[in-house]
């Protein structure tokens, strides 16, 4: 029997980082990828005229908190816990950053989830189960409110303890609630700073590889981002945390084309 049942991805725009392009890839890579009919739904403020129209454009999520706490991550992770959001209390929806390459078909992630659980992946780094790396994660709306409920009970306590770690928030919550995380399939997300990324004396001389048979989703959190890896940078020059002295050394990139074989 076909499930009619649309896939509902749900994914966050503000500032000047990400663009119309960077949510109409992930659009275009997800649909390319999947048997499922899709249901995308963007959280933002801007405005956007290039956004293709199949998209759902919703206001970004909001914190019952004073605005001296209304910090952005917070409105994106805990944001959408919410329990009435966007209509669909009672829908599993599958979050995505933007900054992804869908590598594979996700049919099988998409019919993975059972009950309410909230799945994530386990963190790149951190492999000792207690922390989410919250690039791809999901969850039946209106499970989870009890999330955005603590944070918003004391922000600062919040904000001071994990500052902008907003995952380690999350995770924290889950933990108390259930006694451990559940995460995806392992085989399904790679990182490429992790995976991907030769050593670190060899990055100006050997360009990044694709990750493993069998990865479906590939993140690029922090540096470099998918822009910075195909020019073969880290950052750009100017950024903040552009990479300074002796730091140069290791905190390289060779220009890797194959990500435009994905990233359209």
């Amino acid at each position: 029997m076909i499930d009619r049942e649309p896939i509902h991805i749900v994914a966050s725009l503000w500032g000047t980082a990400y663009n119309e392009k960077d949510v109409n890839n992930l659009y275009a890579m997800i649909c390319r990828n999947t048997s499922r009919a899709i249901c995308f739904h963007l959280f933002t403020p801007e405005t956007l005229p290039e956004l293709h129209p199949e998209i759902l454009k919703h206001p970004e999520t909001a914190l019952n908190v004073p605005e001296e706490h209304q910090q952005k991550n917070y409105r994106k992770t805990v944001g959408l816990c919410d329990d009435q959001l966007a209509g669909l209390t009672g829908k599993r929806i599958f979050v995505f950053d933007l900054d992804v390459l869908i590598m594979g078909n996700l049919d099988e992630l998409f019919a993975y989830p059972e009950g309410d659980q909230f799945y994530i992946i386990k963190d790149f780094k951190k492999r000792d189960g207690t922390i989410g790396q919250g690039t791809c994660f999901s969850f039946v709306v209106g499970a989870f409110g009890f999330v955005k409920e603590a944070f918003e009970i004391d922000p600062e306590a919040v904000i001071n303890q994990y500052g902008t770690a907003t995952q380690q928030f999350l995770s924290k919550m889950l933990i108390e609630k259930y006694g451990k995380l559940t995460f995806w399939p392992e085989a399904w997300f790679q990182s490429f700073r992790y995976h991907c990324l030769p050593p670190l004396l060899l990055r100006h001389i050997r360009t990044p590889a694709k990750p493993k048979t069998g990865t479906k989703v590939l993140a690029f959190h922090g540096n470099p981002g998918i822009r910075d890896a195909i020019r073969g940078r880290w950052s750009e020059p100017n950024a903040r945390k552009a990479p300074k002295g002796w730091k140069k050394i290791y905190k390289a990139c060779k220009p890797t084309l194959w990500i435009e074989e994905y990233w359209h």
